[in-house]
């Protein structure tokens, strides 16, 4: 599994031959990729702020993964017709998307259209995305990568998703003020247990401006063995 940080809250993942594009939103100081130079085969949605979906009109051709009101609205407004199944999913829901798997977790977060109209997009989500079907028969040879969406901290971080989904990278929103800041992301670290952890949700504005040396620091401080990884915007990291 490859993962590749675009800036924000915007993943690409590579499960073998499938391509998962996560909060498209290239709008953002720490990349330099158009999105045009992707061509993924899912693009999944945490919520529908315009930060997390920016850009995902630019991939009509992707099957989208999202919450079913936030897939209706993106249908609307983006011409993203393709929703997994023929609709959305759900919180603790899993679907298989090509060579992987996306189970649908937990987020405290809001969730609305920012179109001078009210929408209800239902509730915000994180995703876990993972290269073999999640079962409770242990797959040491599996690999999964946590992606928290925007969020405070949450029990099921602990309860669900470190005990159960077990994802060996924490992706974790540290930008403070719209979500947790880097000593929450470093409970919620320490709570999931991955291997690696990572910030993201940070320096796009100035109110989430952030010395990740904290976020570091954080991590180190509150975690057994956790390793805190900074990437650079655009940067890679094999899984």
């Amino acid at each position: 599994m490859e993962l590749t940080w675009h800036g924000h809250s915007t993943w690409h993942v590579s499960v073998a031959d499938t391509e998962l594009l996560i909060d498209p939103f290239f709008q953002n100081p720490k990349t330099d990729v158009e999105p045009a130079e992707l061509d993924p085969d899912y693009v999944l949605l945490t919520h529908g702020h315009a930060d997390h979906v920016g850009d995902a009109g630019a991939f009509p051709d992707a099957t989208l993964v999202a919450v079913p009101e936030l897939a209706g609205y993106a249908e609307e407004q983006f011409g993203l017709e393709d929703a997994v199944a023929g609709m959305g999913m759900n919180l603790g829901g899993t679907v298989e998307c090509g060579d992987a798997w996306v189970t649908m977790t937990q987020a405290a977060h809001t969730n609305g259209a920012e179109t001078g109209h009210e929408h209800s997009l239902g509730v915000p989500a994180g995703f876990v995305v993972t290269d073999a079907e999640p079962t409770r028969e242990s797959d040491p040879d599996a690999t999964g990568f946590y992606h928290a969406g925007d969020t405070s901290l949450l029990p099921a971080m602990r309860d669900v998703v470190g005990r159960y989904l077990e994802p060996e990278f924490a992706a974790l929103p540290a930008g403070d003020h719209f979500t947790m800041g880097p000593g929450q992301a470093a409970v919620a670290a320490d709570w999931v247990d991955p291997d690696y952890a990572a910030p993201m949700h940070y320096d796009t504005f100035p109110p989430i401006e952030i010395d990740t040396a904290d976020f570091e620091r954080e991590v180190e401080a509150a975690t057994d063995g956790v390793e805190p990884v900074v990437l650079d915007g655009d940067e890679s990291f094999e899984l």
